[in-house]
């Protein structure tokens, strides 16, 4: 619907004198009085016009073509123009939407472009939390989105597995290995202490014995850092897989020093004069594109900082022609985005072609009551756990319930009781019900195969009807602005709001009635919703159940 008044403001706009057309946003409103879509095309027309917004869009909307598809065309306040849709507009262009279901819904606005979504990239240093789930859910549910609307996506992990961390992992395990042995071996400060340490531990003394009781760290670093590192990445392989997340590609860190990268990269940045040597140290100066600050990247000791590889990182993923990046991050690498996109500059190419998304952490809750999570000091709640205990599709929903960078409380409780309350089993039990009533059809003989002239749609008439239609209809616009914003939660609102419509009418009417013509327009209405919900969950990763 919101390209027919794309198209027609488009128009106006070129009768009113206007060579260079903007882009028209179109918004739903937030209340059914103001009408179906609306735009405020004309307050952004004010200075260009030197007319008061209303003026603009009284003139707008004399000039507008194809005015028979609405009902209502009105100015509100500001100068927001509010478009209500006729009937017979809908009516046609829902037969239309259910001959034609993939290419009316899913509009091809990729065309090939090649985008990369990275996210997750947990240091192997210990389980998945639930901040990495809310950042899976994200980046999965944002790639399948991309994807179906004609842009070819690659879904990447890149695996912190060089440095510090997983030196201090080793050292972390290789300590509780000495004092499993009854040896009073010091534990480091700042290591690791989740309950994983020692079970990593107690598999080496397992497998190894006490092979190493009489050696030092630095002899055998390199195997308990490597075995740490293995299991851990394999609970985390594990994890995902359970949790429905499948990666395209795999980028080590250690890799991009084994073939050189890294230094291939310094090069590169030296030859550009984009480095420069202070105190003994070795520094990118990314003041020159914007930071705050210039950033070591080799410290006077000649040890790497991790600004080095991912600089190297990046310029590896430039370098595989993908028109846009996307990093999906936690909320605390808030800082780094400066310097990151400081670095796609240096590199030769816009900052715009980098998006980073900001993922908040998550306050589980129990019992209306905070569960803290502290990954040093063992007492986190993991992603395994929550979804043994709730499931991965209801983990998954809550996950996608609110803006990645908003705040976000997930309350076991709530999310178990199979009740209004809980919003993925609201949309679930919208799909299962629908399905129930095709099966009941069926055991009475009435079967929709396809649309065609015998269904008569103008019988649908509720306001709930007419809603569903409406919703229905809006798929495609609310599919291509979660796709632009990178925003899949507005997925999961849409399915959540039509499903509540369509609970209010199932409860209201029966589907099934003595009137045969009426019963074959509602039965393909309810077969448009039951494609939408089945595609949108589909979308989101999460299951649609036909029984529950």
């Amino acid at each position: 619907m919101d390209d027919i008044i794309v198209f027609s403001i488009t128009e106006s706009l070129k009768k009113m004198g206007l060579k260079d057309i903007p882009y028209v946003e179109i918004e739903v409103p937030p209340h059914d009085h103001m009408g179906d879509l609306s735009t405020p095309i004309a307050m952004s027309l004010a200075k260009i016009f030197k007319k008061p917004p209303i003026k603009i869009a009284e003139e707008i909307i004399g000039l507008l073509p194809n005015k028979s598809v609405f009902s209502k065309i009105e100015v509100a306040g500001g100068g927001f123009i509010n478009f209500s849709f006729s009937k017979d507009f809908l009516v046609e262009s829902f037969k239309s939407i259910l001959l034609k279901r993939d290419k009316v819904l899913f509009r091809n606005i990729g065309s090939g472009k090649k985008i990369q979504i990275e996210f997750i990239s947990a240091n192997p240093t210990g389980p998945l939390h639930l901040g990495h789930g809310r950042g899976g859910a994200t980046g999965n549910a944002l790639a399948n989105i991309l994807r179906v609307l004609g842009f070819e996506v690659e879904k990447e992990y890149y695996i912190n597995d060089a440095g510090r961390q997983v030196r201090l992992l080793g050292l972390s395990v290789f300590a509780k290995y000495k004092q499993i042995l009854g040896v009073d071996y010091p534990f480091p400060i700042d290591g690791y202490r989740g309950y994983y340490v020692e079970d990593i531990a107690k598999k080496i003394i397992k497998d190894f014995g006490s092979r190493y009781i009489e050696k030092s760290f630095d002899e055998v670093s390199d195997f308990f850092i490597d075995y740490s590192y293995n299991i851990v990445m394999d609970w985390i392989r594990e994890d995902l897989k359970d949790f429905g997340i499948m990666f395209d590609t795999w980028q080590s860190e250690r890799e991009l020093y084994r073939t050189h990268l890294v230094e291939e990269t310094i090069q590169y940045l030296k030859n550009n004069n984009l480095v420069y040597e202070k105190d003994g140290a070795l520094w990118f100066e990314s003041t020159r594109f914007g930071d705050d600050k210039d950033r070591v990247m080799i410290k006077s000791d000649g040890e790497y900082t991790y600004f080095t590889s991912d600089i190297a990182y990046h310029k590896n993923k430039l370098d595989r022609n993908f028109d846009v990046l996307i990093n999906i991050w936690g909320a605390d690498h808030h800082g780094y985005i400066s310097r990151i996109k400081a670095v796609i500059e240096a590199l030769g190419y816009s900052k715009e072609k980098l998006h980073i998304l900001l993922v908040q952490m998550v306050t589980l809750l129990r019992k209306g009551r905070p569960v803290q999570m502290s990954k040093r000091s063992g007492e986190f709640i993991t992603l395994r756990e929550v979804i043994n205990e709730v499931g991965p599709d209801i983990t998954k929903f809550i996950f996608l319930t609110r803006r990645p960078d908003s705040q976000l409380e997930f309350d076991l409780d709530v999310v178990k009781a199979q009740s209004s309350e809980n919003p993925v089993f609201y949309v679930q039990y919208a799909y299962a019900r629908i399905n129930s009533i095709f099966v009941f059809a069926e055991e009475k003989g009435i079967k929709i195969d396809n649309v065609n002239d015998d269904i008569d749609f103008n019988m649908l008439n509720s306001d709930e009807e007419l809603k569903m239609m409406k919703k229905i209809l809006l798929f495609p616009m609310i599919m291509v602005k979660a796709a632009r914003t990178y925003e899949p939660h507005r997925i999961t609102f849409y399915l959540q709001e039509i499903s509540s419509i369509f609970h209010s009418y199932y409860n209201k009417f029966r589907v099934i009635t003595d009137d045969v013509k009426l019963t074959k327009a509602r039965l393909a209405l309810c077969d448009a919703i039951r494609f939408v919900l089945e595609e949108g969950l589909r979308l989101l990763g999460i299951n649609a159940p036909e029984r529950m």
